[in-house]
This record gives structure tokens, C-alpha cells and sequence, in this order.
């Protein structure tokens, strides 16, 4: 494993969002490299703690590596953060935290099949000790399965002619590089000098489809939620649409006075209750433009912060 490299972003944010102090149970879901961590134990000196886990296990060896300095007081596993109850108590967390972005080393890695610029296998799980790699879904899924992530999850105009034209790639010859993907790509969206390669989009809708992101962040926040004290709050770094969508939609389902016992939201179907959410900040938190230009990857970041009121 090379050197484990990743700028965390919106760090000063993220500590102002959680309101960070001496002392509390601090979880980091996501931790990767450590660096939001370490900020987090620095701040809640001399006596908080930090619970924190990644799914990628090179990202917990150096998250273990940048930790080793609070001893006790950094605990850090191998899992994804649906995965917390088994080490963090429910209602017992001062504040949680999951940065939902891919990490710099992961999309630099040239083994890791995440990034255009090296032609590398087709990998793209954050765990490489089981499921489906990226040439494996991409040569098995149906030319509909393809296009509908192009277009949901990557946001792309011509997902039909992609999908239609990656079908052709693969009925030629198996998908297995980077490299194949990319120049697929590129015949029907062809590159023209932009600096933003047209296949950036497709090689986001198969990460995302690879490790079910979606599924686990919808999952996630409820379980993330579920750990934290009242008083307590959540802060998400979401990066592109589908991520955003699912935590507004969460938000808004446990920061409103009812809940709906029907199948719509209709005032029929609406049942009183108190409020269990309230938005530390009415919109997200955007880097500023410094950051962006020094941490260019920093620059789809939305920061969303909520407190628990109740449960």
C-alpha cells in the first residue's frame, strides 16, 4: 500500500457545525485517512473520545497510523457506518459525522480502478475483500440497469447512447480497464481539449452502483441518527445530487410537527408529533473559494448540520 494521502475538507466547518468541545463521544463514520478525526480529537481535548470506521482497509490502517498520537482516546474498526451499533451505544454520541466523498489516495491509487488518468482494472469497491467490481457489473448489467444509472446517478444527458455504445464495447470484447471505459466514452462524447474529461460522469454512476452507495447513505443516516444524544448533532458532506437528496429528505421528514400514517403526505394522513430535528444552518455550507482553489475536489462539497431535539 503506498503512502495514504487525502485532504479533508470544510474542516474548520465541520468542527463549527458539530460544535466541538472538551470532553463528549465524537463518531466519525467515515473516517478514511483520519484527518477530520484528528481535528475532532484536538479540539474535544484533554478527555473526548472519538469512535470512527471506514469499509476500506487501507483507509483504516491510516487512519490507525495519523491517530496513534491520542492513544486510548482514538477507536477506530473496519466496517461501514451501518455497522456503528456494534461499537457505539445508541443515544450515547455527542456528535457524528460521515463524509460521503471518495478519498484523494482512493481516486489516485492506480490499482484502484477510480480514477481516468491511469489505465488500471475495473475495480472501484472501497472493499476489496468482497462483492462485484466495476468490469464485473458493467459487462453483467443490462443495457436499461446501464442506462438509468448514467442518467440518475451521473447525471448524464446521453445515458441511452452510452449505455447503447458500452453494450456494443462489451459484446466485442469484455470491459476490463479504465482505459476501455474511458475511450468508449469518448467516441460518443468526444473530449475536444475540456479539461473535464467526458467520461467523469460515467466512472461516478458505476462507483456509485458498485458499492451501492445510495442505498447504504439512505440506511446510514438512520442509523447515524439513532447513536446520537438529544442535544447532540449530525453533520453530513454530501457531493453530488442523489446524497443531497437523501438527506434533505430525511431531514425534512424528522424536522416537521406530524408524521404520515398513509401512503401520501396528505393532511388526512397527518399525525401530530414534536419536532425531533432542527437545521443548525438553513442551507448547506459551500468551501470558500480559497479552499477550492487550493483543494480544487472540494469544490461539490455541501455541508448539512442538524440537532437533535428529540427522539
Amino acid at each position: 500500500m503506498g503512502e495514504y494521502r487525502h485532504e479533508p475538507v470544510l474542516v474548520r466547518e465541520v468542527l463549527e457545525a458539530l460544535a466541538v468541545r472538551p470532553g463528549g463521544l465524537w463518531v466519525d463514520a467515515t473516517i478514511g485517512g483520519g484527518g477530520h478525526a484528528a481535528a475532532v480529537l484536538a479540539a474535544s481535548a484533554p478527555d473526548g473520545r472519538l469512535i470512527g470506521c471506514d469499509w476500506d482497509p487501507e483507509a483504516v490502517a491510516a487512519a490507525r497510523e495519523r491517530l496513534r498520537e491520542f492513544g486510548e482516546r482514538a477507536e477506530i474498526h473496519e466496517g461501514r457506518y451501518v455497522d456503528l451499533p456494534q461499537w457505539v451505544a445508541p443515544g450515547s454520541a455527542t456528535g457524528v459525522l460521515a463524509d460521503l466523498g471518495v478519498s484523494s489516495w482512493q481516486l489516485d491509487a492506480g490499482d484502484r480502478g477510480f480514477s481516468i488518468r491511469a489505465d488500471a482494472p475495473l475495480d472501484m469497491r472501497f472493499s476489496r475483500r468482497g462483492g462485484r467490481t466495476a468490469a464485473e457489473w458493467l459487462n453483467q448489467a443490462t443495457v436499461t440497469e446501464m442506462e438509468t444509472i448514467l442518467r440518475e446517478w451521473g447525471g448524464e444527458p446521453r445515458a441511452r447512447q452510452l449505455a447503447r455504445a458500452l453494450d456494443a464495447a462489451r459484446r466485442r470484447a469484455p470491459l476490463r480497464t479504465t482505459g476501455q471505459l474511458a475511450a468508449v466514452v469518448e467516441q460518443v462524447l468526444p473530449r475536444r481539449g475540456a479539461r473535464r474529461h467526458p467520461a467523469t460522469r460515467v466512472f461516478q454512476a458505476l462507483r456509485i452502483a458498485v458499492n451501492d452507495e445510495l442505498a447504504q447513505v439512505a440506511a446510514g443516516l438512520r442509523v447515524l441518527w439513532d447513536l446520537l444524544a438529544v442535544g447532540g448533532r449530525m453533520v453530513i458532506v454530501a457531493y453530488h445530487s442523489g446524497e443531497a437528496r437523501l438527506v434533505k429528505r430525511f431531514a425534512r421528514g424528522l424536522g416537521r410537527d406530524y408524521e404520515v400514517t398513509g401512503e401520501v403526505d396528505r393532511p388526512e394522513f397527518r399525525r401530530p408529533r414534536p419536532r425531533r430535528l432542527r437545521r443548525v444552518y438553513p442551507h448547506a455550507v459551500r468551501p470558500s473559494r480559497a479552499e477550492a482553489r487550493a483543494n480544487p475536489r472540494s469544490r461539490s462539497a455541501l455541508l448539512y448540520a442538524f440537532e437533535k431535539i428529540g427522539e
